[in-house]
C-alpha cells in the first residue's frame, strides 16, 4: 500500500501537470468516495422514510399521490443504486492505473470531461460515436 498523497484543499487537475499523476488519481478518488457516500446516505434516509411513512390514508386521492411519490423515489434510487456500481468500477480502474483513459482508444479523457463526469470510461467523441450507434441499431 502506498502512503496517502497530500492533497490542499483547493487542488483541481490542471493540464499543464503529468496526466494522472498520484495528486490527480487522489482527487478523483476523494471526489468519487464522497459522491458515493452522498448517494448512500441518501438511500438510507429514502428507506426510513418510506418505512416511517407507510400510513393508512382515506382519501384515495392522497392515497395515489403518496403511491406516485414513492414509485418515483424508489425508481431515482435504483438508478443511484446502479452508479454506484459505475463509482465503484471507477475506483477499481484507479486502483488498477487504467482510470482516466478511453476503453475503447486508449486514449486520455479530458480533465473537464472527468470533473463534470468522474465515472465516463469514453472520451467526448468515442461516447457520441457509440451513441450515434446505439441510435442507428435502436432505429433498426
Amino acid at each position: 500500500m502506498k502512503p496517502e498523497t497530500f492533497l490542499p484543499q483547493d487542488y483541481r487537475p490542471a493540464e499543464d501537470e503529468p496526466f494522472m499523476n498520484d495528486r490527480q488519481l487522489e482527487y478523483f478518488r476523494r471526489k468519487l468516495l464522497t459522491w458515493k457516500a452522498d448517494i448512500l446516505n441518501g438511500s438510507r434516509e429514502t428507506l426510513e422514510g418510506l418505512a416511517a411513512g407507510s400510513r393508512n390514508m382515506p382519501d384515495i386521492t392522497d392515497r395515489a399521490s403518496e403511491e406516485t411519490d414513492r414509485a418515483l423515489e424508489l425508481r431515482t434510487r435504483d438508478r443511484q443504486r446502479k452508479l454506484v456500481s459505475k463509482i465503484d468500477a471507477a475506483l477499481r480502474r484507479i486502483d488498477a492505473g487504467e482510470y482516466g483513459y478511453c476503453e475503447v482508444t486508449g486514449e486520455p479523457i479530458s480533465l473537464r470531461r472527468l470533473d463534470a463526469r468522474p465515472i465516463a470510461t469514453m472520451t467526448l467523441e468515442a461516447q457520441e460515436r457509440h451513441e450515434r450507434r446505439e441510435r442507428v441499431h435502436r432505429e433498426d
